[in-house]
């Protein structure tokens, strides 16, 4: 809304952005990183879902209508862009703890220490890249500003990174960038976070976890890395929790670790790996970042059949998929994600099964009430949502509006390609996990990392 008021106001047409109490801070944010000191906004007062409709018509008649008066006549001034320091430019001096301070006075850090990024240490990451310091990778809404390499280098020394991981960040960041991932909806009311997949040789050369305690903090690949990504994205992007205003998360999630895959056992099963999947070749360094919303309780799947790991992968991840089937629908695109245990992998593949298989099993046998979906999309804000409406509109499948049923089943998933399966995990139990993404919010997006040419000369003299 606030960038179509934008765009209005350039175009030289009067807007008013209508705005509850508590976004008001976040709308004036982006209204100035847009470029509009004083974007026209219109107070609702309050939370319009916990308001009854005799509430909400006297806060109309009493409140919003002046207020959308007044803002349709308020002048709007164009915004000074705030001065920023040169990439090479030495900002303070002083101990660390005292630098520490400097940077936590500025929310240039995530609540925890930093490494300084001294002029030193980020030139020991451009070694690792062929590319210039200045080259830009894209702009990163919501505070527009330019992803370099060069802040790229700096941020991941801030987060602990080690000098040789500045491929994987540099594709990390190119995906992000891609509009297709819409970073600037990061700080959006389910409190998703992006969650980083990694493929190829790359794992085992830069010590990846992919076993058990994955998706733990602990090793320093999968966890410094994790954490870069969202420094990166405060920083950069400016998406900022209180006091900041632009990360607007009610109650958040965290799954800053990067996810990898145990491409051993995915080559001894035969299988696609997540990235093959996605149209890679087997021996490609790939990153795939997806926004992750929340996690199913873990899958404990027992039996010596398929069946019985299937059905209870059904009744959990297709269960708690579920919960956000309306959000699916709403907005067409749904990529949940599987992290399946390579005990459990084994077992389907001794019989005969494929990923492509779990998907289609998934798909084909995960319901749920469409009086469910109709009303959870009420009561997350879409009072418009009606199944039979979007299928007479031919914008979803004949399949949730067969009868009148108000309890009629329907599919949870929207198609089984877009099911992610990624092996990884201990091994020695059989505990899987699946995550919850948000629809057309940081749907998958991957790049390849690439590689320097004397990249093994620079590994071996690290």
């Amino acid at each position: 809304m606030v960038r179509a008021s934008i765009a209005a106001e350039k175009a030289g047409i009067p807007s008013a952005s209508i705005i509850t109490s508590g976004f008001l801070k976040q709308a004036q944010s982006v209204g100035q990183s847009l470029g509009v000191q004083n974007l026209p906004i219109a107070e609702y007062p309050g939370v319009v879902a916990l308001d009854n409709r005799e509430e909400l018509d006297r806060k109309v008649a009493d409140t919003l209508v002046d207020n959308i008066i007044q803002a349709f006549t308020k002048p709007v001034l164009q915004a000074a862009k705030p001065r920023e320091p040169e990439p090479d430019h030495v900002i303070f001096r002083g101990t660390l703890d005292e630098i520490q301070e400097f940077f936590a006075r500025r929310q240039w850090t995530d609540g925890l220490p930093v490494i300084p990024p001294t002029i030193d240490r980020i030139d020991r990451f451009l070694r690792f890249t062929e590319r210039s310091s200045e080259e830009v990778i894209g702009v990163l809404l919501p505070e527009s500003r330019e992803a370099t390499v060069w802040n790229i280098a700096v941020n991941g020394v801030m987060a602990g990174c080690r000098p040789e991981y500045m491929p994987v960040l540099l594709a990390v960041i190119e995906a992000i960038a891609d509009p297709l991932f819409r970073v600037e909806d990061a700080g959006s009311t389910p409190g998703w976070e992006p969650l980083i997949i990694l493929n190829g040789p790359i794992i085992k050369e830069l010590n990846f976890n992919y076993e058990g305690g994955v998706m733990r903090v602990g090793r320093q690949a999968n966890t410094s890395i994790g954490r870069f990504l969202r420094l990166f994205m405060r920083n950069v992007a400016g998406l900022r929790v209180p006091p900041g205003t632009t990360d607007k998360a009610t109650i958040a999630d965290t799954f800053n670790v990067v996810l990898a895959e145990n491409e051993d056992v995915v080559s001894e099963l035969g299988w696609e790996s997540f990235s093959t999947a996605r149209g890679f070749e087997p021996d490609e360094n790939v990153v795939t970042v997806q926004s992750a919303v929340f996690a199913t309780a873990p899958i404990a799947s027992g039996g010596n059949k398929p069946q019985d790991h299937l059905n209870t992968f059904v009744e959990v991840f297709g269960a708690t998929m579920a919960t956000w089937t309306h959000m699916a629908v709403n907005w067409g695109k749904f990529y949940p994600l599987i992290v399946l245990n390579p005990s459990v992998a084994r077992l389907f593949a001794q019989n005969g099964l494929q990923k492509k298989d779990v998907k289609q099993y998934l798909f084909e046998n995960s319901k749920v009430s469409a009086s469910l979906i109709e009303s959870l999309a009420r009561q997350d804000g879409l009072t418009d949502f009606s199944l039979r409406r979007m299928v007479e509109d031919n914008l979803i499948s004949k399949q949730y509006c067969e009868s009148d049923d108000p309890d009629r089943m329907v599919p949870v998933f929207l198609k089984p390609e877009w099911i992610g399966i990624v092996i990884s995990g201990d091994s020695g139990r059989n505990r899987s996990r699946g995550y919850v993404q948000n629809h057309e919010q940081g749907p998958p997006v991957s790049r390849k990392v690439q590689l320097s040419l004397d990249w093994k000369r620079l590994l071996q003299a690290k």
